[in-house]
């Protein structure tokens, strides 16, 4: 098995334990306060792994466009993880993120179209099945 999609693997198990831990963590306090103190261990842990691990000397690599793609990236994760804490502090759990995990069907989109990945049969029987999926949750 190739290592990113290991990786993958466990970057699902976790993304799973996050939005339930999310959940009882938001208990008796507003989402913001909650996603600040989430966001405040995730800058140390981070920047923990860049020192110890020496990235920190791949700086001077960095052009002017990937400066402004990670920024506009960090903005963009900011303002979902802002949405994604203020739905889960009243929604529940098992709609939230699978609504929130629809966001794939943006992200294939936007690898077709900018990144020109390939648009295979298979990732649109795909991504159509998360469509259907988040319709049905959502479905009164």
């Amino acid at each position: 098995m190739q290592t990113w999609i290991i990786y993958a693997i466990l970057s699902m198990i976790f993304a799973g334990f996050t939005s339930v831990l999310a959940k009882y963590g938001l208990k008796n306090i507003h989402p913001d306060l909650g996603l600040g103190i989430r966001t405040t261990v995730i800058f140390f842990l981070i920047t923990l792994i860049n020192v110890v691990g020496s990235k920190y000397k791949d700086f001077g690599l960095l052009t002017q466009k990937q400066w402004l793609l990670l920024v506009a990236s960090g903005i963009t994760t900011t303002v979902s993880w802002v949405f994604y804490y203020r739905a889960m502090k009243d929604g529940l759990v098992s709609y939230v993120a699978a609504i929130d995990k629809a966001s794939i069907i943006i992200t294939l989109l936007l690898s077709f179209f900018l990144l020109k990945e390939p648009m295979t049969p298979k990732v649109l029987i795909g991504a159509g099945l998360i469509f259907v999926g988040m319709i049905v949750l959502i479905w009164k």
